[in-house]
């Protein structure tokens, strides 16, 4: 990290040494007397969403810049992504934001080769997450990895062994747990606030319209295929496969409970207290409404994980129009902690609570209450613990991230064998006597994209 100056503003004419261009006369993060040395992190993964509707979504990676750009004296300094038609659009972002025109750079292997950056940022699919996180840890960067931090169960286990060995601080992405008001609340839950806790039950009810069924094509001019596919097998380029949509295919991603029921899970599985696996997993739905050309992953399904003291998490996601349920602000996506005196429900950044048989209202908070530099988010999280040298205080770090995905893989690996009832050792990360759901517990690595045995 390079020590940085103290500035009050750039002129919009003023010019800076290594090709750095104008900038606006106002940068966010370039005022700041703090006399903490400059983060340089690179963003692996800019691509938005395609809507049939609506063209190019922005996506995760726009996500990120934005909330380094909050932050003083952090700076992107390289983006990356296997599309470089989206260069041009992304430079122009990062020059509002930062006042600097980054790198641009398709091959996520030479973003590692440059020894200023600091923190590489990942917004890539999920197939590549864990292949990334262990090559960052192993060329020294740290990282924040978006959920799901994995692909498959022992693909996450790698990460975790990756960040202790190489002592990286690698912040899994999932904004619940930096909330201060869902600290609270899920502090009040441990401290017993709804009596004994006996199950939590996450619903991610999110209407997802049809993607629509396409041909496959030459690949475009500017895209790396071979790179977009990485690990996962070959195959012809297909519009549908690329960009958001990667998501509804095994061979890239984890279906809806990845990308986004796997909040809920964390949650529910951050407030029961549970620092291990579920030993009993059964998962029960389909593909409904939609041609199954159009995508693998089902859009509804249900799954229930029992603990060894018999606790439960129940996950239920649908995609098609269903009854609102949960809190007025954002029914339909909610955590619900039940205990024998009470219930919370609690959301990305607030909770209430409700007691007795009728359901009496009881301490509720948001962080919507609190003034805008208490706030606090992930990424500010992972800065603040990168210049400390220290994971002590980061708010998820890998061994969480891993966790909670394998719920959401677990759920998954139920449906795909048949919707069976599925029995796991949770200290061998194994199915008990089941070699076809074992099988799915990771996968086979496309040369030369593949982990090492040894991380």
């Amino acid at each position: 990290m390079k020590q940085i100056k103290r500035r009050t503003f750039l002129k919009n004419s003023a010019s800076m040494a290594g090709g750095i261009v104008a900038a606006p006369a106002f940068i966010p993060n370039m005022i700041s007397d703090s006399p903490n040395e400059r983060v340089n992190v690179a963003v692996i993964g800019i691509a938005g969403e395609r809507d049939r509707d609506r063209g190019i979504i922005r996506g995760r990676g726009i996500v990120h810049l934005n909330n380094y750009a909050e932050i003083p004296n952090v700076t992107v300094k390289t983006i990356c992504d296997v599309d470089e038609r989206l260069f041009p659009a992304n430079i122009k972002i990062v020059e509002d934001l930062f006042g600097s025109t980054p790198k641009t750079e398709p091959d996520f292997r030479k973003v590692l080769e440059d020894k200023d950056i600091d923190i590489v940022s990942l917004a890539t699919p999920d197939h590549w997450h864990a292949l990334q996180t262990v090559w960052a840890c192993q060329a020294g960067k740290d990282v924040y990895v978006e959920k799901p931090v994995s692909h498959n169960v022992a693909e996450g286990r790698k990460m975790v062994e990756a960040a202790e060995k190489y002592n990286r601080i690698v912040q899994s992405g999932i904004c619940y747990r930096s909330s201060k008001a869902v600290k609270e609340g899920i502090q009040m839950i441990h401290d017993g606030i709804l009596g004994k806790p006996y199950m939590a039950r996450g619903i991610t009810w999110r209407y997802r319209v049809p993607i629509g069924i396409f041909p496959d094509t030459p690949v475009p001019e500017g895209v790396h295929w071979d790179m977009f596919l990485g690990p996962a097998p070959y195959r012809p380029f297909n519009i549908n496969r690329f960009l958001y949509h990667w998501h509804w295919f095994w061979d890239t991603g984890t279906g809806e409970n990845g990308n986004n029921a796997i909040y809920r899970m964390d949650t529910a599985r951050w407030a029961l207290n549970k620092n291990c696996h579920p030993v009993k997993i059964q998962s029960s739905g389909g593909l409904f409404g939609r041609d199954p050309q159009e995508q693998e992953t089902p859009n509804i399904m249900d799954a229930t994980y029992t603990y060894e003291d018999g606790t439960i998490i129940q996950n239920e996601m649908r995609g098609l129009p269903s009854n609102p349920e949960g809190m007025p602000e954002d029914s339909g996506v909610r955590c619900f902690v039940y205990g024998d005196e009470g219930y919370m429900a609690i959301g990305g950044n607030s909770f209430r609570t409700y007691f007795g048989r009728r359901e009496e209202p009881g301490p509720a908070r948001s962080d919507n209450d609190l003034p805008e530099e208490e706030k606090t988010n992930g990424w500010k999280n992972l800065v603040e613990c990168v210049r400390a040298g220290s994971d002590e205080k980061l708010d998820n770090p890998m061994i969480e991230g891993h966790m909670s995905a394998a719920l959401c893989h677990l759920g998954n690996i139920s449906y795909r064998v048949g919707q069976k009832e599925l029995f796991f050792d949770s200290e061998k990360e194994q199915f008990i006597d089941n070699p076809e759901a074992d099988a799915l517990l990771s996968r086979e690595f496309r040369h030369p994209y593949v982990m090492p045995e040894k991380v």
